[in-house]
């Protein structure tokens, strides 16, 4: 997860480019021959992208684009020390 990689998706593409993108790239990794770095790559976007619709979300019910993302960063720190 990288937060300025977050940000960026967030102020350059709608929602629904990215959900587009999503798919995508979850279905990229279903490929027999997706090697190891592949899904390495493949992970590190679909969760900048998850967190960029997520800021999307937040902002649309009202939270500034700020604290969307610190909620966000946050959140997967918060899942990590479990």
């Amino acid at each position: 997860m990288k937060l300025p990689v977050i940000r960026q998706f967030y102020q350059t593409q709608s929602a629904e480019n990215l959900e587009k993108t999503l798919e995508v790239l979850e279905a990229f990794t279903e490929f027999r021959g997706t090697t190891e770095e592949d899904l390495n790559v493949a992970g590190e976007l679909i969760t900048n992208i998850c967190g960029a619709l997520e800021v999307h979300s937040n902002v649309n019910n009202g939270m500034t684009e700020r604290d969307a993302l610190n909620g966000f960063a946050q959140k997967v720190l918060g899942s990590i020390d479990k």
